[in-house]
Order: structure tokens, then sequence, then C-alpha cells
């Protein structure tokens, strides 16, 4: 069983940044992918990072975002320019490999449960 607990969300001006973080615990083994995704209100849940055995971002936040891990199991996402659009609440996700084009492509066998993320114009 894996329990994956994100926080740093809250709430900026547009232009400015968050650093979220999301810590795993429980049997993760030594070889898996993890990444974010974000969901807004009346929208589906959309990936954003992934990082495994290669990094992936999606189109919108390249060159603002950055996704990266420790050796305590958590995985960070670093947001820099923050646009309104990016308001979401952001889910951390992991699967059990190490292949992260798993996580690009929606597939995960744990979630955290979200952090709000909300940008201000």
């Amino acid at each position: 069983q894996v329990q994956l607990v994100e926080s740093g969300g809250g709430l900026v001006q547009a232009g400015g940044s968050l650093r979220l973080s999301c810590a795993a615990s429980g049997r993760t083994g030594s070889f898996y992918a993890m990444g974010w995704f974000r969901q807004a209100p009346g929208k589906e849940r959309d990936f954003v990072a992934a990082i495994g055995s290669n990094i992936y971002y999606t189109d919108s936040v390249k060159g603002r975002f950055t996704i990266s891990r420790d050796a305590v199991n958590t995985v960070y996402l670093q947001m820099n320019s923050l646009k309104p659009e990016d308001t979401a609440v952001y889910y951390c996700a992991l699967n059990l490999g190490p292949a992260a084009e798993g996580v690009r492509e929606g597939r995960a066998d744990y979630w955290g449960q979200g952090t709000q993320v909300s940008v201000s114009s």
C-alpha cells in the first residue's frame, strides 16, 4: 500500500511562484515513476509533468515548471511565472514502474488527494 501526500499549494499573484511537494510512503519499491496532474473546476484531469526514466511536460508549462525528485521518495513541482489558467487542484501520481510514459498517458497506481493552486491576475 502506498500513500501520497501533496503540499505547497496556495494563492499567488500572476507571475509568482509556488513549489509543490509530494511525499510517498509505503511499499513503493526502488523503481517507479511519479508525476503531476491538475484539474480545474468543470474540466477533466490533465497531465502536467512526469519523472522516471525520462521527464515529460505538457506544452503549456514548458519553460515555467520543473519536476524533480530527491532520495526520500518525494517529487517536487517548481512552478514559476504562474498564470491564472494554472489555477487547479494539483494531484500527485505514482506508478510502480520506471516508465514515465505511463504517467504521462494518465496511468497511475496511486493518487494523492490534491492540493489547491490559485493564481490571481
